[in-house]
């Protein structure tokens, strides 16, 4: 899906397409309507990148029992180490 903002509201907000995919990434995440990986995958930024913003934004990192048992999957699927 491609979403298209008109370049007057964008001029009008004074922002660039950079920085209005960061906001709508942001809010998206702060509502819990996406996930922390969608939301900085939609910024553009790495995890650290979007977790400082975040931080910066005071909007507390999401994490519930869901993604900590899809976190624990994916530890236990990991390559011993030698």
């Amino acid at each position: 899906m491609s979403l298209t903002i008109p370049d007057d509201i964008l001029r009008s907000l004074d922002m660039s397409e950079q920085e209005m995919l960061l906001e709508l990434a942001v809010a998206l995440y702060a509502a819990g309507k996406i996930s922390f990986g969608q939301a900085r995958r939609l910024a553009g930024l790495d995890w650290y990148r979007f977790r400082e913003i975040l931080a910066t934004r005071n909007i507390p990192a999401h994490y519930d029992i869901e993604q900590f048992e899809e976190d624990l999957a994916n530890l236990y699927n990991l390559p011993a180490a030698k």
